[in-house]
């Protein structure tokens, strides 16, 4: 695949605070990758400077090859969605969208509504405007509400009139700075269809930063981990679920926090530490095991369980929705499978791997 982006060696300070530290991605042509970390990691920052709305302080950016490093966002024609969504609220939803396509292709007598009518080329271009404008519009679902303005939207309404004034632009790429993150649960989920469904529609690259690692996991097929200023780990969802890097990496992916155990905790293996997930760990009645349950949590579709170790290590496992949970201070064999086990060195959290 072809490299449309890449951050190479990318260092931020602020006066004398690092926040991004040797960062390098590549992003290719058509994928969508998933900038993900907790607040203060760099991701935001990692965005701005791929927009050209921040410049790195060491590292070059490359978009298509070519070092981008110190030109302006408008030079590089990359569309960037922000969480506030930054609507204009006295223009309607059609102003809205129309108006990075008004700004690069009318002059400013062009756009006087009357008076730009008698400039040359200026009714072409306007009905270029409108095609595009409705277009977009078809695509997002956005065509009874043209004439409203952002006061009169809902949030999701709000997100796709966002992603339509990016989409007319035709850009190179698509930034979004943790689009979702005032919407409701529900809409969130519906949210990120369809910006998945937009993401295939364009066949754009697609950088997507978020602190939600669910969103990561469903939406991207490259996720870059970043902590504390650097990339801990690029990959696809699967490769950081199944082999996380290091310690840091595996106790931030997967939906339930991962089990970090010691030998004394009942595993085996030697000086490591063992990262078993809850949903690898069940009740088994032969289990390696045995541990004291403090609570349980139904869930329905799953039983989640809180026990502790002898020595006082909490270690939580997932039980199937009709498993019968005995009383609290009960013991409770669990069984895992070996192949299931992370090993991490207890030095420096890096990730070894099992013995053949």
């Amino acid at each position: 695949m072809t490299t449309i982006l890449e951050l190479r060696d990318v260092t931020r300070r602020f006066g004398q605070k690092t926040v991004l530290n040797s960062v390098s991605i590549k992003i290719e042509q058509g994928s969508f990758t998933a900038l993900l970390g907790a607040s203060g990691c760099g991701k935001s920052t990692s965005l701005r400077i791929m927009a050209g709305l921040d410049r790195p302080t060491s590292g070059d950016v490359l978009l298509g090859g070519s070092d981008v490093s110190r030109q302006s966002a408008y030079e590089r024609n990359v569309a960037m969605v922000f969480q506030s969504y930054a609507l204009y609220p006295h223009l309607t939803v059609a102003q809205n969208i129309t108006l990075p396509l008004t700004m690069r292709h009318l002059s400013p007598l062009g756009r006087i509504p009357l008076l730009g009518s008698l400039v040359p080329g200026v009714a072409e271009a306007r009905r270029t405007i409108r095609t595009k404008v409705g277009e977009a519009a078809e695509v997002l679902g956005l065509n009874e509400l043209l004439d409203r303005k952002p006061g009169q939207l809902s949030g999701g309404q709000k997100q796709r009139v966002a992603l339509g004034r990016a989409l007319v632009r035709d850009p190179s790429l698509f930034l979004l700075d943790e689009p979702l993150s005032n919407l409701d649960a529900r809409l969130r989920v519906r949210m990120r269809t369809e910006i998945s469904a937009l993401h295939r529609r364009t066949g754009k690259a697609f950088i997507y930063v978020t602190h939600d690692q669910t969103e990561a996991m469903a939406m991207a097929d490259q996720i870059v981990v970043m902590i504390d200023g650097r990339v801990a780990q690029a990959g696809s969802p699967r490769d950081l679920y199944e082999r996380p890097a290091n310690r840091d990496v595996a106790a931030f992916i997967g939906h339930n926090a991962i089990n970090l155990l010691e030998p004394g905790d009942g595993i085996e293996a030697g000086n490591t530490i063992v990262g078993l997930r809850p949903e690898d760990l069940s009740p088994a009645d032969t289990g390696a095991l045995l541990l004291r349950l403090e609570s349980a949590e139904y869930l329905g579709s799953e039983i989640v369980l809180s026990l502790r170790s002898a020595r006082g290590t909490e270690i939580r496992a997932i039980a199937a929705s009709d498993f019968a949970v005995p009383a609290p201070g009960s013991e409770i064999r669990l069984g895992y499978a070996q192949d299931r086990l992370h090993m991490f060195d207890p030095a420096t959290g890096i990730r070894q791997e099992k013995a053949a």
